[in-house]
């Protein structure tokens, strides 16, 4: 298990270091996984900008995202995000949450997020909106409060992604590879999304063609070959974490 502990350490250094390389985070988001055996713990990074992020950076919570050993290591105020989603999503091993910029257009106009490409059907079809302000009234916006995280794991529903009006969005997925290939993908189709109306008019995906393409991130060697390239990437910018142990 310990060495089970310290891959999952590194992919998820690695998962926080290419979502910054590809423009999904920047001094702000984190992800998160639920611990491989006891799913009543998960791991998040201490409170760093993700593309610093060490493998030893990473604390274990429990499911109230509270240390599962006292630190007076700073935190992420948001750790109630990954948290309330783990306790209402059993199926859930990996959490981001992020600002993509590709993403602030939709969550400041409301307008939905649509597959305008195979890879973007990843995101889902329509993904709901979270509004803060309609259950708590003027808020800084930053997710603080259990019963805050609660409310947007509530309006996840089974979905694989949420976006957040005027804030951000919030991923799921079965591992750690996968939400970072769906982070990315859903990215690059939102920029995608606002190019096309930009140019006149947006073609989306049809219904069919969303089913059977969001199972590109893991019916295929799409997710291991996307790994693998920005792994790669980091590595040729000298950006990768320290080694295991």
């Amino acid at each position: 298990m310990a060495d089970a502990l310290a891959d999952l350490r590194y992919d998820l250094a690695l998962a926080n270091r290419m979502l910054a390389d590809k423009g999904v985070l920047d001094a702000f988001g984190h992800v998160s996984a639920r611990h491989p055996s006891d799913p009543q713990r998960y791991f998040l990074s201490r409170s760093r900008a993700p593309e610093l992020v060490e493998p030893e950076d990473f604390i274990e919570y429990t499911l109230d995202s509270t240390p599962v050993q006292a630190t007076d290591i700073p935190q992420y105020s948001e750790r109630v995000i990954h948290g309330e989603i783990y306790k209402a999503r059993p199926d859930v091993m990996a959490v981001c949450h992020h600002h993509s910029p590709a993403f602030m257009p939709l969550v400041i106009t409301g307008i939905d997020y649509v597959p305008v490409f195979h890879l973007g059907a990843v995101g889902g079809v329509h993904p709901p909106f979270w509004d803060q302000r309609a259950e708590f009234g003027d808020t800084n916006l930053l997710v603080v409060k259990p019963e805050e995280g609660a409310s947007l794991a509530k309006r996840l529903g089974q979905h694989w992604m949420v976006l957040m009006n005027r804030h951000g969005v919030t991923a799921v997925g079965t591992g750690v590879r996968e939400v970072v290939f769906r982070c990315v993908f859903s990215h690059l189709n939102a920029q995608y999304q606002i190019a096309a109306a930009a140019a006149g008019a947006v073609g989306p995906l049809s219904a069919g063609e969303a089913k059977l393409a969001f199972n590109l991130a893991t019916g295929t060697t799409g997710l291991s070959r996307s790994w693998e390239l920005w792994t790669r990437h980091l590595d040729k910018a000298g950006s990768l974490p320290k080694p295991r142990g």
